[in-house]
């Protein structure tokens, strides 16, 4: 059976911008970490067996220049608010691929694991509209609609409330925990780290002075990264 092919859409903000609730424990590493954590998010999604293509929208030159070299297909934001970039780069996806299943992914994901998006793309596809709660259950992490349905985002605030309204299905399902945890405090930033980051982000967390989390060790695969709870 042929596999439902995804284009999944990231929006990334301009680094002036981004993750400003971690500046104070990322000091000086701010702007690096936020690139870090779309980097480990993207390189995720384009491993995962579903996802086709990743078009990232970013009106910043830094990130859109990595994420480019990982592979992602990148466009301007026009610079009107989430949930217009979103569908802007759900446009260009109907454009590249008007047969693909659509996707929204937050861009701070780090811990992401390919094969639990793989479940929750699986499980989407039998929806015409159905997202994933974040790790507080209050917002979105995911959001994806089937070919040929409208394309609806609802991000920012209390998104999981405005998605059910929109008739989106939710999905709740075990074993999706990297699919849930975005990253937008330092306690955000310790539950990443327990589940397992790889070395780009848990790179740049290790040269942060004082440290956020403890001593490096092993993150995803093998690879450095910072001790998580079961190792601390």
């Amino acid at each position: 059976m042929q596999l439902t092919r995804w284009t999944l859409v990231v929006p990334v903000k301009t680094i002036i911008r981004a993750k400003t609730r971690l500046a104070g424990a990322a000091g000086p590493y701010r702007a690096e970490l936020a690139v870090a954590l779309a980097c480990d998010t993207v390189t995720a999604a384009l491993s995962c067996p579903r996802v086709h293509r990743v078009i990232v929208v970013t009106a910043d030159p830094v990130p859109a220049e990595r994420l480019a070299a990982l592979g992602a297909h990148v466009v301007t934001d026009p610079d009107q608010g989430l949930n217009t970039a979103l569908r802007f780069g759900a446009a260009e996806a109907v454009r590249l691929a008007p047969g693909d299943a659509i996707g929204a992914l937050q861009a701070d994901l780090p811990a992401l694991r390919p094969a639990e998006l793989d479940r929750v793309l699986a499980a989407a596809e039998e929806f015409d509209q159905a997202f994933v709660p974040d790790a507080a259950d209050v917002g979105t992490t995911f959001y994806g609609v089937q070919p040929g349905v409208s394309f609806r985002p609802r991000f920012g605030g209390e998104s999981k409330a405005r998605h059910l309204s929109g008739g989106a299905k939710e999905l709740v399902m075990d074993g999706i925990a990297s699919v849930r945890r975005d990253v937008d405090t330092v306690e955000d930033l310790r539950e990443a780290l327990a589940l397992g980051l790889p070395a780009t982000t848990s790179g740049v967390v290790a040269r942060i002075q004082p440290p956020i989390i403890g001593a490096a060790s092993h993150g995803q695969g093998g690879e450095t990264g910072v001790a998580t709870r079961s190792e601390r």
